[in-house]
């Protein structure tokens, strides 16, 4: 594939994006997935704890705080090692985390993540024992312990080696049974709040009145720009669940700010719907510069004089090209739609979007915020 079939090929599936984007507009979507009623979160629970039964990739010795935990523990099963015994290359001390959802009940089985603490190369094929895991008031809330999984492996020789994946990390899936229920001020509640996800007035206020149109006993109102605050009906107090699965189902259109997101790192533009454009010129050149080195080799014919010697000369080919890019003019309230069809046909790639939007934007002709990741 050419050069150009090749920006030609880039620009279609950025545009083809782009227009996807800017030919239906941001929509309604419910309140369940733009924000989350006041209360009702995760919390996050952790632990410290041991894996076994690894195959030579556990802690070295210089990982005392190993040999440590691991002489407690057979201690408390009544086995005494003498000091400076232990060999701990099967087993890798670990931290274990969770996130214990809300209004998760005793008995119930959530997934744990294993993180190595030492210098384990692998926690492939181990297990971990068992590991109580707490919260900031110092709590248990679960018990962690079973077969870790990786997902991947770690091999290695004298010359070198292959890993997949990263393999001092892993993931018990159901790995943890939770003992003790995060403590929520549910039933009875008079009042309640909602907090946006991505703080906006104008979304705040049309949910506030969306709910008010609901459930006129409420007084539904925006306090600031991530906050909605309403009372809770008398015929709900005592069974809140209905009525919050009544009003997360409601649907919203979210309003935002224009951006424009450039990651100069990987070349990627995203360009929201609420972009606008003033009037204004643009034109991208396409200059290339192509020098090759090379040599010729002169050598003796068969009647040169005695102590005649090969010669080397080298040679340089430079080669100049500059792209006949016309100048093109992007009216002023321009659309989304209006600025690829402009862009691409001065056969701008997304590396040179991302230099045309900053140009645009120092013109003060683009009219959205400008994120540099």
């Amino acid at each position: 594939m050419s050069s150009t079939q090749t920006k030609t090929a880039v620009l279609m599936i950025l545009c083809a994006a782009l227009l996807l984007c800017g030919a239906s507009p941001a929509g309604a979507v419910r309140i369940k997935d733009i924000a989350t009623f006041e209360g009702v979160r995760p919390n996050q629970i952790i632990g410290y704890g041991l894996v076994v039964g690894l195959n030579g990739t556990g802690d070295k010795t210089g990982a005392a705080f190993t040999t440590q935990s691991l002489n407690n523990m057979l201690k408390r099963m009544g086995v005494t090692l003498p000091s400076g015994q232990l060999r701990v290359k099967n087993v890798a001390a670990v931290m274990v985390t969770a996130d214990l959802p809300p209004f998760v009940k005793p008995g119930t089985r959530i997934d744990v993540l294993v993180s190595s603490l030492g210098d384990a190369s692998s926690l492939q094929g181990g297990t971990l024992l068992a590991t109580p895991l707490k919260a900031v008031d110092s709590q248990i809330y679960a018990m962690s312990q079973g077969p870790v999984s990786i997902g991947g492996f770690s091999v290695s020789g004298a010359a070198g080696g292959a890993q997949k994946n990263h393999p001092t990390v892993g993931r018990i899936v159901q790995g943890a049974t939770v003992e003790r229920e995060v403590p929520i001020r549910w039933q009875g509640k008079e009042d309640m709040t909602i907090k946006l996800h991505q703080p906006d007035f104008t979304t705040a206020a049309r949910m506030a009145k969306l709910i008010s149109d609901r459930m006129p006993a409420s007084a539904a109102r925006p306090v600031d720009a991530s906050t909605v605050h309403f009372n809770v009906p008398g015929n709900y107090r005592e069974n809140l669940a209905v009525m919050v699965a009544e009003l997360e189902n409601l649907s919203v259109e979210p309003d935002g700010v224009a951006k424009v997101i450039i990651d100069e790192r990987t070349g990627t533009v995203v360009v929201g719907e609420n972009v606008r454009l003033s009037t204004v010129a643009v034109a991208h050149g396409n200059l290339s510069i192509q020098i090759r080195e090379g040599a010729a080799v002169s050598q003796p014919g068969p009647l040169a004089p005695q102590g005649a010697q090969t010669v080397v000369t080298p040679q340089t080919d430079i080669q100049v090209q500059e792209g006949a890019d016309q100048l093109m003019v992007i009216e002023s309230a321009a659309t989304i739609n209006d600025v690829v069809k402009a862009l691409n046909a001065i056969g701008a790639t997304p590396r040179d979007l991302i230099m045309i939007f900053q140009a645009i934007k120092a013109a003060g002709a683009l009219h959205a915020e400008l994120e540099i990741m």
